[in-house]
Parts: structure tokens; sequence; C-alpha cells
């Protein structure tokens, strides 16, 4: 039964993160007694499975994002608030932000994953990944900095390392970047500049397992493979990275030790949940995983706490095969469904089965008309595969707007295969300092003879 804290006042509901996990939440809480407080860190929900083309100059950051208030502005029970939790206390049912205690009765915990650079935290300065408007903002910096750069470069040593592109990890962010990136090479830029051939262009997807695209049935991940390199893209499975340094990537395949230059290294490879697992776990001892995601009961609820869920990329959620569900958008959008559901069941004195995760598929976007897509049973690849791709994604966008907008500028790509977002902003300009000035950059002492590549 769930109760509030004081007699006839409207149940407090607070949300932490404004991704799918949360924002399902609220939206489906919408015209329920309770109040809301939705807190998240940015003004904005993001879609995060189209990053990739705002990295490569397909969409803008806006085309993906959509302001929370806006998305919850009819929903009259909810407040929105711009803010980091710093803290949680479980006794109390307080949520401490800088400047502000929130009290609660019932807490939901969306806040999603960064990346993993498992234990080498100093490779992120060489290699971003891709889970934030500014990570996308930058990657596309870096990208097209680089054809910039190879366009005065004079020296064809330098030159190739400027046109060098390697992914590490091959999920659907590495596969769709690399698909991404051979097309801006290979077709898009072809006639832009006068100095370079941009048809000279490597790109390489470096996968630590023994193939790409793990998670989908080994068909579809071997014809993604063959898609990638009908674009030009060289695979490399059982290749395990070693180090990243200097624009410098070093791995092992085969049992060869290579490394191969490169001015633009993106980080595809590996997640770790938010540090609010770790608030979370110093404040209830709850169980966290490796990955540092919460160890949930099969109702989202952590274990002594029936009044705390944890949903999306944070929560690890094993009861329905034995295996953490995968950090998806409709896992974190059925959770936050479900939660809403029965937060409005307990209010009735009632409660809901476990949550059973109703799996809509695995599918990746490789190229224009190439797509793999795994419904289980049915198994789409090619030109079907990537208007299905096109279709759910469409699906997933959260205002209507933004779906008629992107429409639009895929439609415009498809005609054109122009893409209009090339902009070169951010933080700085391309850092002259990371280009390959001397021949250091390319070995180092303690290495024994690597393969060039």
């Amino acid at each position: 039964m769930v109760v509030s804290s004081e007699n006839n006042a409207p149940h407090r509901v607070v949300i932490i993160g404004g991704g799918f996990g949360g924002l399902y939440t609220a939206k489906t809480l919408a015209k329920a007694n309770v109040k809301i407080t939705l807190i998240d860190k940015r003004n904005f929900h993001l879609f995060q499975p189209l990053l990739y083309q705002v990295a490569t100059g397909t969409l803008s950051p806006a085309d993906i994002s959509s302001p929370l208030r806006s998305v919850l502005r009819k929903s009259k029970n909810t407040q929105v608030l711009l803010g980091e939790v710093n803290d949680i206390d479980p006794k109390a049912q307080e949520v401490i932000l800088d400047e502000k205690v929130i009290p609660y009765d019932t807490l939901i915990v969306a806040t999603g994953a960064n990346h993993s650079y498992f234990g080498k935290d100093e490779w992120k300065e060489y290699a971003p990944g891709l889970k934030t408007v500014e990570d996308a903002i930058e990657i596309r910096r870096r990208i097209f900095s680089a054809f910039e750069a190879a366009e005065k470069e004079s020296d064809p040593e330098k030159r190739r390392a400027f046109l060098t592109f390697v992914i590490v990890g091959a999920g659907p962010t590495g596969v769709e970047l690399a698909g991404a990136i051979a097309e801006l090479a290979y077709k898009t830029l072809q006639e832009d500049f006068r100095n370079i051939s941009t048809s000279e262009t490597r790109i390489l997807i470096l996968q630590g397992r023994d193939r790409i695209l793990p998670y989908i049935s080994p068909d579809l991940s071997q014809a993604a493979a063959e898609a990638l390199e009908s674009l030009g893209v060289e695979v490399h499975t059982k290749a395990r990275v070693t180090d990243i340094e200097n624009n410098i990537v070093t791995f092992k395949e085969g049992g060869e030790v290579k490394e191969i230059a490169s001015k633009t290294i993106l980080w595809a490879a590996g997640v770790k949940a938010s540090p609010m697992g770790k608030v979370l776990q110093e404040r209830t001892d709850v169980e966290c995983d490796h990955a540092g995601r919460v160890m949930v009961e099969p109702d989202l609820t952590i274990k002594g706490y029936k009044n705390i869920f944890v949903v999306g990329d944070l929560a690890n959620f094993s009861h329905q095969h034995g295996k953490p569900l995968p950090g998806v958008a409709p896992v974190a959008k059925q959770q936050g469904e479900y939660v809403a559901k029965l937060i409005q069941a307990r209010a009735k004195g009632r409660t809901l089965p476990q949550f059973d995760y109703n799996d809509v598929g695995s599918l990746a976007m490789i190229g224009q008309n190439l797509a793999v897509v795994d419904l289980g049973l049915i198994k789409l690849k090619g030109f079907i595969a990537w208007v299905f791709w096109l279709v759910i994604h469409i699906y997933f966008l959260i205002e209507f707007d933004t779906k008629v907008v992107v429409v639009i500028q895929w439609a415009w790509n498809y005609i054109t295969r122009n893409r209009r977002s090339r902009l070169i902003t951010g933080r700085e300009a391309f850092v002259e300092a990371q280009s390959l000035q001397n021949s250091s950059a390319y070995q180092s002492p303690e290495k024994k003879q690597p393969v060039k590549l």
C-alpha cells in the first residue's frame, strides 16, 4: 500500500533522470493522483540512439533532443527541476541537491550509464565515447577537422594518420559510427577537397569478441560484417586493445601485437553505471555488479526498500533470462511504464506480477539501404531492415515536430547524399599538439617491434 507522509496529501514521487526510464514513468503517471518531481542535470531528453548521426553531420543536436518542460507541459502534476542529485537519505526519504532537499514517498532512480574504459581512464583523452550531446559535438569536430588537417598536410605519413579512423568496439554504436564515417569519406566528401582524395581514408573497427554485434544472431552478425566491408570498413575481430597513447592504437590480434597511427580514435567498447549506483550502494547496502549496475528485485525495487525503484541502464534485472537486460531504449521505456502502473496499483491496495520485458528485437544501421534487424523468429537485412530501422527510430522519438524534422533531414540526405550539419564547433579548434609531429609518436621504446598496419 502506498502511503503519503502527510494525511490526504498526494503521494510524492521523485524521479532522478529524464531519459527513457524516468520520462516514461512521469508520462504514465500524468493523470494519477500523485505529485511528481523530475530532476535532471540537463533540461532536455536526449534520444541517444541517434547521437552518432549528430557526430557524423547528418542531424543537429536539436533534432534529437526535446525540452523536458515542453514534453511534460500538459502533466499538471509534474514539476521539472534542473539540478544534480548529490545524495539520497533513504531513512528520511529525502533527495539532496546542492541547494535543496526534496522529500519523497516513492523514489525512481533512472540516471543511466557512462563510458567504461575498463580501468584505463587515461585513454579518454585520445578516444572519446558517445553518450552526450557534448560527446557528439566533440566527435564531429574531430572527424571533420581530420579531413581539414589532411588537406593542409604535405607529409604523406602524417596525412595517412589524419585519414585513418579507428573505432574501438563493435556494438550498435561502433557499427553505426563506422558505416556513417565510411559514407562520409567515400561518398559525401569525395568532391569537397582539392589536395587529398577522401577515398584514401582508412576506417578500422576493432572488436574484442569473435564477431561484431554479438547480441544478434550469428548469421546477421556476419551479414553486418560483410556490409561494413562492402562500404570499405576494415573489420578486426578478436582484436583486444592494449594501449592508446599519442594517437597510436596498440592491439593484439591473432597472437601478434599491432599498432596503427590515427588522429581520430573513437570509443564504443563498454559502459558503466552512473555514480548514483554507488550512492545507492553506500546508503542502502544494495549489491551492485562489476559495471556498477544496481541489482534490483523482480518488481524493480531494491532489497529492503520497497519504495525505491531503479530502472534503465542503471538496473541489473536478471530475473527473466538469468542475465542483465540490454541497455536499450525499449527496456527503459517498459520499465518506466511498469513502475508507474505499480505505483498506481499499490495506491489501490493491489500489486502487480514481476516485471516482464517484451523483447522487441535488436537492430543496427550500417549505411544507406543497409541494416540488420533481429526480431527472434524474423530476421531482416539490407533495404527492408533499413526501412524497419527508420520506422522504429521515428516511433521512439518523443515529440511530433522532432519526428517531422528528422524525416525531412533523412529524406534530404537520401536524395542528395549531403550532410547539412557538418559544422566544426566545440571547445577548441583542431589541436596542433595532437598531430603526429615526429617519429616518436609512432613508436614507444617499450614496444617490441609491433606490426604496423
